[in-house]
């Protein structure tokens, strides 16, 4: 039984190692403090919410499709209960993702999140969204939320921490890697510190969404992904990898090459080198996608397509002023677009009213400025891959 806090090192590779992680995260900072600049429509960052909560419960075994999470969103709940369940599991995650980036921002922030008391702010921004009847473990066992555990937890092969001995693992794991410098050494820091809380696993149940939700904000606070990108994606789409390579670093030292500390140094250093390959290809991917060469022809596409193809009145003229909507990221008053159709009143504002339908635009009232909107049914033409499964999603139910 782990009862002292040195028995979870090396918390970092030594230098040897270090040196070609350093590297990588060179990469990762470069690029990502560039994409994290773009300007995007509000409801890109709504998407991507959704998104982040359906691959961290895919994760779990426990998501939903996404137009389930649409519904949920929209307070339109399964009458089957472990659906409806699951639903509101994933609005928690979307509303304690937006909650954690608000709290926690810029180095203060990323500093604070190295603390028991941020992680158990974590788990209970997520869990207390829940009902009363939603928060027990499969088993039966209550989860109260933010509360470290109480009893002893055996994951796999990996025997945690004596629960009596989790508040002094987390104090050391905060301290160590709240003190590591700013810039790529962060972002090494990162990835370690998200193997080694799972390590510990403070908590009766959630301890991965935790982790994940960890991660993700601290890659917020740092400033580098502007709401556009996750890792949540990329371990989803490798959940084997992710899961084993987790384990692995669970593993006691493996001789007298492997580091200086308890547990695997070799292995730790293969899980860091991971998360940030996973990092570097989600960032590679969405700058892809948010080429805006290529916006203006993959709008007109989904334009092709509602017209010809669809006839939901939606018109082929609505291209310039959504794709000047996607472009500035802003608002503007319903007669402004109109008059970038070049089209009658009348066929204008049907026209408009086919594009809010459609929910190609967005309005927060039937008279109210409208915004670019990304229905997950238009995924395909406007952001093909980056949620495949929205994508299949959307497909099947226009098909039945």
């Amino acid at each position: 039984m782990y009862t002292e806090p040195h028995q979870f090192e090396p918390l970092l590779p030594l230098e040897g190692r270090m040196e070609l992680l350093l590297a990588k995260a060179h990469d990762l900072s470069r690029t990502a403090t560039t994409l994290a600049g773009t300007p995007v429509p509000p409801e890109l960052h709504r998407l991507l919410r959704s998104m982040n909560s359906y691959y961290s419960n895919r994760i779990e075994g426990q998501h939903t499709q996404p137009h389930e999470i649409d519904q949920a969103l929209r307070k339109d709940f399964s009458k089957d209960k472990q659906l409806a369940a699951k639903q509101r599991l994933a609005v928690a995650h979307i509303e304690a993702e937006e909650a954690l980036e608000t709290r926690y921002r810029g180095d203060e922030g990323a500093k604070a999140l190295y603390s028991t008391e941020a992680v158990q702010a974590i788990h209970h921004e997520l869990f207390s969204r829940l009902p009363a009847k939603d928060l027990v473990t499969p088993e039966g066992e209550p989860i109260t939320p933010g509360q470290l555990r109480a009893r002893e937890v055996k994951v796999g092969d990996h025997v945690a921490p004596a629960f009596a001995s989790v508040p002094a693992f987390l104090t050391r794991w905060g301290r160590f890697y709240a003190n590591v410098r700013r810039g790529e050494a962060a972002l090494v820091a990162i990835a370690a510190a998200h193997q080694r809380l799972g390590w510990v696993h403070p908590f009766v149940d959630g301890n991965g969404r935790v982790m994940r939700l960890h991660t993700h904000t601290l890659l917020s606070a740092l400033g580098y992904t502007g709401g556009l990108w996750s890792p949540l994606r990329g371990f989803a789409r490798s959940s084997e990898r992710y899961y084993a390579l987790l384990a692995d670093a669970d593993s006691t030292r493996r001789g007298d090459l492997d580091g200086r500390g308890n547990l695997s140094e070799q292995a730790l250093t293969a899980w860091i080198d991971y998360v940030l390959n996973t990092c570097l290809d989600q960032v590679v991917f969405m700058t892809g996608m948010l080429d805006f060469g290529s916006m203006k022809a993959r709008i007109e596409a989904c334009l092709v397509f509602e017209a010809t193809v669809e006839k939901s009145g939606v018109r082929q003229e609505s291209l310039r002023g959504l794709h000047y909507l996607f472009l500035s990221g802003e608002e503007m008053t319903r007669g402004d677009f109109k008059s970038m159709l070049g089209m009658s009143d009348r066929g204008a504002t049907d026209a408009l009213g086919a594009l809010v339908k459609r929910g190609l635009l967005k309005s927060d009232s039937p008279q109210g400025k409208v915004r670019f909107g990304l229905p997950q049914h238009a995924l395909r033409f406007l952001f093909p891959r980056l949620w495949p499964e929205a994508e299949a999603d959307a497909a099947s139910a226009q098909t039945h």
